[in-house]
C-alpha cells in the first residue's frame, strides 16, 4: 500500500528526514517511536501532504503512484488520513457538517453518490458511541471548546467515519488518561482490517499494549535505525533511546 524510498525532507534550510525507507502492506500496523526532534511528526505530515515541508529526495509510493506532488486534499480523497498531534479548531463549521461534507467529497471522488442523510446519521450515532463522545459535541464547531481528550476522540471519530485505506496517527495517545487511552485504542482496533494500514507515531509503549502492532521502528536523527517486533518497544521502555544510540555506536 505504501512504499517510502530514501526519503529526505527539509523545512526551510533545516534537514529533518535523512533517508527513510519503509513499506506498509494492507492489514499491517506499524509503530514509529523516537525521542523529540527525531522526525516522527515530520514523516506523518509529509505523507499527508503538508506543504510546509519539502521533499528534497526520494519517493512516497501510495497504491502504485508517487504522491510527492499530489495536493493534500487529493491524497485524502484517495484514502490517506492524518490524525493530528495537535487537532485544530475550526470555528464556524459544525462537527457533523464537517464530517458529512468530507465523507461526501470522498464518495463522489470514487464515483459514488453522496450518503443519504438518514444513513449518515445512523453511522454517525454508531461511531460517536464507539469513541465515547457526547452527542451534543456534534452541534459544536469542530474541536471548539473540546478538551484535549475530546479532540483526540474526535480524530478517531473522523477516521472511523471516513474509513481511509491508510491512517496515520500522530501521537494520538499523548495527553490521554488511562480511560481515554483505552477508548482511543478500542477505536483504532475497530478500524483495523485486512484492507487498510496504520502508521502510528508514539512516544510511549503504553498504547501498544492495546494495539499489538506488527512492526516497531525506531527513528533517530531523521533515520529509521532499528526495526523489530513488540519486544523492541518493551526494550525501549526499559532502557530508553540511549541504549539504541550506544548499540549503533558499537556496531
Amino acid at each position: 500500500m505504501l512504499q517510502i524510498n530514501d526519503l529526505h525532507v527539509s523545512i526551510g534550510e533545516t534537514q529533518i528526514i535523512n533517508g527513510i525507507s519503509l513499506s506498509i502492506n494492507s492489514g499491517e500496523t506499524h509503530a514509529v517511536m523516537g525521542p523529540n526532534g527525531s522526525g516522527k511528526s515530520t514523516l506523518a505530515n509529509v505523507i499527508a501532504g503538508n506543504p510546509n515541508y519539502s521533499v528534497t529526495k526520494g519517493e512516497i509510493i501510495y497504491k502504485g503512484n508517487n504522491i510527492v506532488e499530489m495536493p493534500p486534499d487529493e491524497r485524502s480523497k484517495e484514502g490517506v488520513f492524518l490524525a493530528f498531534q495537535y487537532p485544530v479548531e475550526i470555528p464556524g463549521v459544525k462537527n457533523r457538517q464537517f464530517l458529512k461534507t468530507a465523507l461526501d467529497a470522498k464518495r463522489v471522488h470514487s464515483g459514488q453518490a453522496e450518503m443519504p442523510i438518514r444513513e449518515f446519521n445512523k453511522l454517525y450515532q454508531e461511531k460517536i458511541k464507539l469513541v465515547g463522545m457526547k452527542s451534543e459535541l456534534s452541534k459544536r464547531f469542530v474541536n471548539d471548546g473540546f478538551s484535549g481528550g475530546e479532540k483526540k476522540r474526535n480524530e478517531i471519530l473522523q477516521m472511523l467515519m471516513l474509513n481511509p485505506q491508510l491512517a496515520i496517527l500522530d501521537e494520538t495517545d499523548s495527553g490521554l488518561d488511562i480511560d481515554a487511552l483505552k477508548i482511543v485504542a478500542n477505536g483504532i482496533n475497530e478500524f483495523r482490517n485486512k484492507e487498510n494500514g496504520i502508521l502510528l507515531i508514539t512516544h510511549y509503549q503504553r498504547i501498544l499494549d492495546y494495539l499489538s502492532p506488527d512492526y516497531i521502528h525506531v527513528l533517530l536523527d531523521g533515520k529509521i535505525v532499528k526495526s523489530g517486533s513488540i519486544d523492541l518497544a518493551n526494550e525501549l521502555e526499559e532502557k530508553g533511546y540511549s541504549w539504541v544510540r550506544e548499540s549503533l555506536a558499537s556496531e
